[in-house]
């Protein structure tokens, strides 16, 4: 018997080969599996979740200039209260964040000495995001108002400088405009948590 026909009879470089092919294939799952997850993320942050940038003091102290944070936009509703993205308004074209004081057909009401809010005749309770009592600045409407079918009144929560659906460069919110809710602060991490 040669010496090749010894190496293939013992099973020794063609034995090597199935630890090569193993490894190999293993390697092919990983890739696999690898990339079957970056395809469920990416299409989670596209249809599901997105996470956006806060730019300006407009709504302290609930939010400051450069949190970052995650939205729910996938079949989203608002909901008075909420803290929303809008794409873009009247006016302005880049993105805003602001919360939903009144949906369509509610009636909005300022007085602009205390600075109270009322939508539908009640007063709004908004000392859980407003500091320092309730201020607010002059608006290009006259109140009452009655927000218009498929349109959100929002408002900023530092209502001294926030420009907002009082402005006419903002106005009534299309609803088709609002991008998603506002869930939590991500980043900094010492800012994690919920947005209230």
């Amino acid at each position: 018997m040669n010496e090749r026909e010894k190496m293939e009879y013992t099973g020794g470089p063609r034995h090597a080969v199935q630890p090569v092919k193993r490894f190999v294939a293993h390697c092919y799952e990983w890739l696999e599996a690898l990339i079957s997850s970056l395809i469920v993320v990416v299409l989670l942050f596209t249809l599901l979740f997105r996470i956006v940038n806060v730019s300006g003091p407009s709504m302290l102290p609930t939010l400051q200039s450069n949190d970052r944070v995650l939205l729910t936009s996938y079949f989203y509703q608002p909901k008075q209260g909420d803290v929303v993205v809008i794409t873009h308004t009247a006016k302005l074209q880049g993105p805003i964040i602001k919360r939903v004081i009144a949906l369509e057909n509610q009636t909005v009401d300022i007085d602009f000495e205390t600075g109270t809010v009322y939508v539908d005749g009640q007063a709004l309770d908004e000392s859980a995001y407003i500091e320092n009592g309730i201020t607010t600045q002059p608006s290009d409407y006259t109140y009452p108002l009655t927000v218009p079918p498929g349109h959100l009144f929002v408002l900023g929560d530092n209502r001294a400088v926030s420009n907002d659906s009082r402005s006419s460069a903002v106005g009534m919110i299309d609803e088709r405009y609002v991008l998603g809710k506002a869930e939590f602060v991500v980043f900094p991490f010492s800012r994690f948590g919920k947005i209230l």
